[in-house]
């Protein structure tokens, strides 16, 4: 199946995200249970990290690099990516267009970690997360948390809920309560996220 801008917003708005199999084709996918990333001020940020954001470790740009976050996310995960060339160059068209993002961490001028994902409404859509250095995808993480919550974002979309994203916070909801949130998250208007 071939992917484009539109058809990846359609997707999303009614529940579903692409990744490309092993052979490269793009293949529709939804999740239930549907992890989520509350946004109602429950993010749990261990004190480690808390003293790694106060002391200003890595310096977080928005959208500065959304390529290279992507890319790095497909090669920090070689053996067992779902991003191909396909899925890196709607996203880079639908960044474009003001509605994928890249949350980054960056230290000593080099991209150590980051993420990124897609903004409808008042929903984002987090797709992936990457570090080369310790506490990056973290920092990035809470920073992402914050801005969606100073901008009136409701639902952070994680797809799965990982051990990771649980130590944060992160809870899996049934499909249906997922569904009403969504449409409640779309419907709500569009937020600005940079």
């Amino acid at each position: 199946m071939r992917l484009d801008v539109e058809s990846l917003l359609e997707a999303y708005a009614n529940g579903a995200f692409p990744m490309a199999d092993e052979e490269g084709q793009i293949r529709w996918y939804t999740a239930n249970p549907r992890g989520v990333m509350p946004l109602d001020g429950s993010l749990h940020v261990p004190q480690t990290l808390r003293q790694v954001i106060r002391q200003g470790r890595f310096e977080v740009r928005i959208n500065h690099d959304f390529e290279g976050a992507m890319r790095a996310c497909m090669a920090t995960r070689a053996d067992d990516t779902w991003i191909n060339e396909e899925i890196v160059a709607v996203y880079v068209a639908l960044y474009r267009r003001g509605m994928a993002h890249s949350v980054e961490a960056w230290r000593d001028g080099r991209l150590a970690g980051g993420l990124y994902g897609v903004s409808m409404g008042a929903a984002f859509f987090g797709e992936s997360m990457f570090h080369y250095q310790r506490d990056a995808s973290k920092v990035a993480l809470v920073a992402l948390v914050e801005r969606l919550r100073e901008r009136g974002f409701v639902l952070l979309d994680t797809q799965t809920c990982s051990d990771h994203l649980r130590r944060f916070g992160g809870v899996e909801i049934e499909e249906a309560d997922y569904l009403r949130r969504l449409g409640q998250a779309v419907a709500a208007g569009e937020r600005r996220f940079d």
